[in-house]
């Protein structure tokens, strides 16, 4: 793939795939204010962020053979106008539960722009080139942690919290026009297949029976849960524990996502040199040293902020080089069902990010404890997963139709 038709997909593709992240990242800012306003508990705001997830998950089971059987735009414009309409919601909601709805809805939309980018990737290239273009595509990504919860700090001091999803209404419109005008569909009718529910369970018991894709789509899950983990505690614990503003977390979380963005590019020729099984068993190794570290220096009563982005920092850089990796080579085997195995791989990830939010929930007391403790629980989850992906036999790649 020349450079030059390499930017444009990259380009177009990393800003569709930051709708979900920015509705994420410019909301985290405003949760404890928005908790505030509406009378909601801390576990009801993370409650907000669990219906996000959810939803988002359980959707992409609709979008990835609804993109295999109408191309891939049908399924892009559909998900967004949805993720309006819950933008909407979320601006005009006066109560915890209309917010929650509204996420909820947000979520519905947002898991188009998950799977069908993932999908248009594997029609558009394999290998190598595939986790080159992914990383360009998550380096655009990349932009949310970094401005997005510095915009939603700044738009809640100018305008209250409801902004934000009038911002959030704005982007989606110029996503769709984008949409329209700047992705070329990339699955040509002879290769689309009609959505049948026989073959629909075929394919997926094939994937859920398929040792290699669990076991990367699982590796990959594990390392994002850490991720919902943080999202859906850092704001309160980065204000009660260490007493930053806003805007300070804001700082922090960018600072937080350095490391993964910065990694992700490194993917792609480390995995050239190495092996993609190779860099993703070491990394994950890292990334189980350093979670798991935190966890016991705080257990021991040693933590602190500086430590604690520190370690996040480390921990994500060894994400960065996981899970662009680990996205790519499950679809790899996967070219004709390249929609389902999208959408259940991405489905199972963010299943497993909201079971572990859920199962966080209880114990979150303000404290950085119970957060890392979690964030760690994922580490442990991913080494296994990574021992059993150092056993698997490299993938072979299969032509899309």
């Amino acid at each position: 793939m020349s450079s030059t038709s390499f930017l444009r997909p990259a380009l177009v593709l990393g800003l569709l795939s930051a709708v979900g992240p920015f509705a994420i990242d410019m909301y985290l800012p405003a949760m404890p204010e928005i908790g505030q306003s509406l009378g909601a508990s801390v576990p009801a705001m993370q409650a907000t962020i669990t219906s996000y997830f959810l939803a988002f998950g359980v959707a992409q089971l609709i979008y990835g053979p609804w993109a295999d059987q109408a191309g891939r735009k049908l399924p892009l414009y559909a998900g967004l106008a949805i993720f309006l309409i819950g933008s909407v919601l979320c601006t005009l909601a006066q109560s915890t539960e209309a917010l929650i709805a509204g996420r909820f809805v947000q979520g519905l939309g947002g898991a188009a722009v998950m799977v069908v980018p993932r999908a248009v990737i594997r029609d558009m290239t394999t290998g190598h080139e595939a986790t080159r273009l992914m990383a360009a595509i998550m380096l655009v990504i990349s932009v949310s942690p970094f401005l997005a919860p510095l915009a939603g700090a700044g738009l809640m001091a100018l305008a209250g919290w409801r902004a934000i999803f009038g911002i959030l209404v704005v982007a989606t419109l110029a996503s769709l026009a984008m949409t329209r005008f700047l992705l070329a569909e990339t699955l040509p009718p002879a290769a689309r297949q009609p959505v049948s529910v026989s073959a629909m369970l075929r394919g997926t018991r094939h994937l859920l029976t398929h040792r290699s894709f669990m076991a990367l789509t699982f590796l990959g899950g594990f390392g994002m849960a850490s991720f919902f983990v943080f999202i859906a505690s850092a704001s309160f614990v980065y204000a009660a524990a260490f007493g930053l503003t806003p805007t300070q977390f804001s700082l922090a979380f960018a600072l937080n996502a350095v490391g993964f963005f910065g990694a992700s590019q490194m993917a792609a020729r480390l995995g050239m040199r190495f092996g993609a099984q190779a860099v993703m068993v070491r990394a994950t190794t890292g990334f189980a040293v350093f979670t798991i570290g935190l966890f016991l220096l705080a257990l021991a009563g040693i933590s602190g902020l500086w430590l604690t982005i520190g370690g996040l920092f480390l921990a994500n850089a060894c994400l960065g080089l996981v899970i662009p990796t680990a996205m790519v080579v499950a679809l790899e085997e996967h070219g004709p069902i390249a929609g389902l195995a999208s959408s259940l791989g991405g489905t199972m990830q963010m299943l497993a990010g909201g079971v572990m939010i859920a199962v966080s929930a209880p114990f979150f007391d303000g404290t950085v404890l119970p957060m890392l403790a979690a964030i760690a629980l994922c580490g442990a989850l991913a080494f296994v997963l990574a021992l059993v992906v150092a056993r698997l036999p490299a993938p072979e790649a299969q032509p899309s139709a």
